[in-house]
């Protein structure tokens, strides 16, 4: 009787641990797909800590870097995202940074838009000048990066500008505010 009830309890010992294991192994598994996921989306490809750099006639134009890009393929569009933010940095034609963009999540659909959006920063390095806005659209056809909706424009000079959208050429040369108000030096008239 003692035979049968050691082994009875060392089954029960080793059935507790084998089930302990597979369920923390789930677990591990979920925080892994959790990871490459984004609102219930599963990308059919992903990859961590990309840098994309984009030329011109052998020149850097642009440098794009982000934490994880992900590539959908659905039936109705293809689009790629980077659900952990962005940061663009765009170059002039001899080599200098330009201007710096951050967000805290992008798109990029139809090949030729990619929208960023939340916490939206763009840095004229140039000038120092820096706008702030919850979205803004780089359509690549048009070579055009906009926005519709309100932008806190902060000079180098200190002066706080507001608007309700910008227009801006991709690299963020040159820039105009739609409708803006706030503090304006007598030179900018």
């Amino acid at each position: 009787m003692r035979i049968v009830s050691w082994t009875t309890n060392m089954w029960n010992i080793i059935m507790a641990a084998s089930l302990m294991m597979f369920l923390l192994s789930c677990n591990s598994h979920k925080e892994e797909a959790a990871l490459f996921s984004y609102q219930g989306k599963y990308p059919d490809e992903s990859a961590q800590n990309i840098t994309i750099t984009m030329s011109d006639s052998g020149k850097v134009s642009f440098v794009v870097s982000t934490p994880i890009l992900n590539r959908y393929y659905l039936d109705t569009v293809n689009y790629v995202d980077c659900p952990e933010g962005i940061k663009i940095v765009s170059y002039t034609e001899w080599g200098e940074k330009q201007a710096v963009i951050t967000a805290d999540y992008a798109i990029f659909e139809n090949n030729s838009v990619y929208r960023a959006t939340r916490n939206v920063t763009i840095c004229d390095v140039i000038k120092g000048d820096t706008l702030e806005t919850e979205e803004i659209i780089w359509d690549q056809r048009s070579r055009t990066i906009y926005s519709n909706v309100l932008v806190i424009q902060k000079k180098a000079d200190g002066s706080v500008n507001y608007g309700d959208g910008f227009t801006a050429d991709e690299r963020f040369t040159k820039y105009t505010i739609i409708h803006p108000r706030g503090e304006m030096n007598g030179f900018e008239f």
